[in-house]
C-alpha cells in the first residue's frame, strides 16, 4: 500500500513496486494532463511537483518515478496547480497572456516545472527549464511568462498539508534506518536497491523488465545527510545531485558547476550520488571528480564497515567491488584541495551524456607541481586515473611546455573505443586538450567552452 497526497487529497493505492507514477496518474486516476513523451526523463512532458517533509517543492519526472518513492509525500499535477474554485496560478495566467502554448502537449510539464520554481523562489529559468522540451512555441514566450511572475505571491492552495499523512506506516521494503536497511539487504542480497530510480526505471519503461524484489532507500534519512567537518565531507549515498550542488558549491565550485549539467533539474532532484557511483558507468559524471579528489567509499554489510578508495571500486565494465548484501553507505571526501577542475565535453551543453569527462586535482608549491591526481570518464571501460600523466607532471615546473609534454602520456594511459558518441581519436585529442585548458584556466586566462571567438 502506498499512501500520499494527490492534489491535496489523501490517496491509498495498492500498487506493484515497479509501477510508475505516470501510469498511475493517467490510467488509474484519469489525470491525463500529465503527458507521456520520451518515457525516460528527458522531455519533461510528464513533470509533476513532489513535496516531502522538507517542504521543498521538487519538479520530478513522473514517467521514471516508481510508486513507493512517493509514499508519505505530496504530488501535485497540472490539474492541481489551479485553485479549487478554478482560479489560475500566476504562471498559468502569464502563459496565456504571453501566448506560451501552441500544440499544448508540453505545456502541462512547463506549468508544473515553473510552478515549482515559483514556489521555491527560483529565477534561473534557463536552468529550471533545461529538462522541458518544446518543439513549436520556442522558449522566449515561456521564459518571459516566468519572469513576469517574479515576486508574485504563491497561491495558498499550493501549500501541502503533510500532517494528513503523519500516522501512516511504511511498507517493509522501505526501511526507515540504515540499520534496518543493512539487515533487510543481508537477508535479501538478490534484491535491487533503488534510491532515485533514474537509471533503473529505464529498464522498466524501455526494456520492459520486471523487478520482483526492490528495496527503496528513500526512508533512510541518514543516507541523505551531508556532514561537513574541518578536514572531511561525508556525503550520504542517497544524497541527490541537487542537494550535493547546494552543499558543495563553496568548497568545490568546478565540480558543482559540472553537476549542473547532470541531466536536468527533474533528474538532479531524484538521482543520487551513491547510485551514480554504484551503477559503475564509464561515463558517469560523479566518479571521475571523486576519484581525482581522492574520495573513500564507506561500504556496509550488516554491521561490518569496509573503507575503499573509490578508484579501486571499479574493476571492469559493469563490475564493481561490491559483495552480495553490501551497499555504499557514504562517501568521504577530503577538503584539502589546492586546485580542482572538472570538465565535461558532450554534444549538447544541457541534458547530454559525456563523450569525455576530465577531472584534475593539483597542488602547486613555488611554481612546482607537488601533487597531482587526474581521472577521466569516457576513456576506458571504467572511470580511471591517468597514472603516467600524473607521474610526468609531479615535480615539474608550472609552465605551458610542461603540460604540452604531459599530453603525450595520455595516449599511454588510455586506449578509448570509438562509438556513436565519439571516435577514439576524438576522445584522445579532447583529453589532451583538457589538460592544456587546465593550465590556461589556472594561469589567469579566461576559457569559456561555450564562447565562440574569431582568431586573427
Amino acid at each position: 500500500m502506498v499512501t500520499f497526497l494527490l492534489n491535496g487529497e489523501v490517496v491509498n493505492a495498492e500498487v506493484k513496486s515497479s509501477d510508475t507514477l505516470l501510469n498511475f496518474l493517467r490510467d488509474v486516476k484519469e489525470l491525463a494532463g500529465t503527458k507521456e513523451g520520451c518515457n525516460e526523463g528527458d522531455c519533461g512532458a510528464c513533470s509533476v511537483i513532489v513535496t516531502d517533509t522538507t517542504g521543498k517543492a521538487k519538479t520530478t519526472n513522473s514517467c521514471i518515478t516508481l510508486m513507493p518513492q512517493i509514499h508519505g509525500k505530496a504530488v501535485r499535477t497540472v490539474e492541481g496547480i489551479s485553485g479549487p474554485d478554478g482560479s489560475l496560478h500566476p504562471i498559468q495566467k502569464s502563459i496565456v497572456k504571453n501566448h506560451g502554448s501552441q500544440c499544448g502537449f508540453c505545456t502541462p510539464g512547463f506549468i508544473s516545472t515553473l510552478a515549482a520554481a515559483h514556489k521555491n523562489g527560483e529565477s534561473d529559468f534557463e536552468n529550471q527549464l533545461a529538462g522541458n522540451l518544446c518543439r513549436c512555441t520556442g522558449y522566449g514566450p515561456i521564459i518571459q511568462s516566468a519572469k513576469d511572475t517574479l515576486g508574485q505571491p504563491v497561491p495558498v492552495w499550493m501549500n501541502e498539508n503533510l500532517e494528513k499523512l503523519k500516522d501512516i506506516t511504511f511498507p517493509n521494503n522501505v526501511p526507515q534506518s540504515i540499520e534496518d536497511l543493512a539487515t533487510l539487504y543481508k537477508d535479501n542480497p538478490e534484491a535491487t536497491l533503488v534510491a532515485g530510480a533514474t537509471d533503473l526505471s529505464l529498464d522498466i519503461t524501455k526494456k520492459l523488465k520486471s523487478f520482483q524484489n526492490i528495496i527503496f532507500l528513500g526512508g533512510c534519512e541518514k543516507l541523505k545527510r551531508i556532514d561537513i567537518t574541518k578536514d572531511t565531507i561525508e556525503i550520504g549515498a542517497a544524497c541527490t545531485i541537487s542537494e550535493l550542488i547546494v552543499s558543495l558549491s563553496s568548497t568545490f565550485p568546478s565540480f558543482t558547476d559540472m553537476l549542473l549539467r547532470y541531466g536536468a533539474v527533474q533528474i538532479r532532484n531524484s538521482a543520487t550520488i551513491g547510485g551514480n557511483i554504484a551503477n559503475g558507468s564509464p561515463v558517469g559524471d560523479g566518479s571521475p571528480a571523486l576519484i581525482a579528489i581522492g574520495a573513500i567509499l564507506k561500504l556496509r554489510h550488516a554491521k561490518t564497515i569496509r573503507m575503499l578508495p573509490i578508484e579501486d571500486f571499479f574493476i571492469d565494465y559493469g563490475v564493481q567491488d561490491l559483495n552480495p548484501g553490501e551497499f555504499i553507505e557514504s562517501i568521504l571526501v577530503p577538503r584539502d584541495v589546492d586546485i580542482l577542475k572538472c570538465y565535461k565535453v558532450s554534444k549538447r551543453f544541457d541534458q547530454d551524456i559525456s563523450a569525455v569527462c576530465g577531472c584534475f586535482k593539483l597542488t602547486v608549491v613555488e611554481n612546482t607541481v607537488t601533487e597531482c591526481r587526474i581521472s577521466y570518464g569516457g576513456m576506458a571501460a571504467i572511470p580511471k586515473r591517468a597514472f603516467r600523466t600524473e607521474k610526468k607532471l609531479i615535480g615539474s615546473q608550472w609552465s605551458l611546455k610542461t603540460f604540452e609534454t604531459a599530453t603525450s602520456e595520455i595516449a599511454k594511459d588510455f586506449y578509448p573505443i570509438s562509438d556513436l558518441r565519439a571516435s577514439s581519436n576524438y576522445r584522445l585529442k579532447v583529453a589532451q586538450n583538457l589538460l592544456i585548458r587546465l593550465f590556461y584556466e589556472n594561469s589567469d586566462v579566461k576559457v569559456d567552452s561555450r564562447e565562440v571567438v574569431s582568431c586573427p
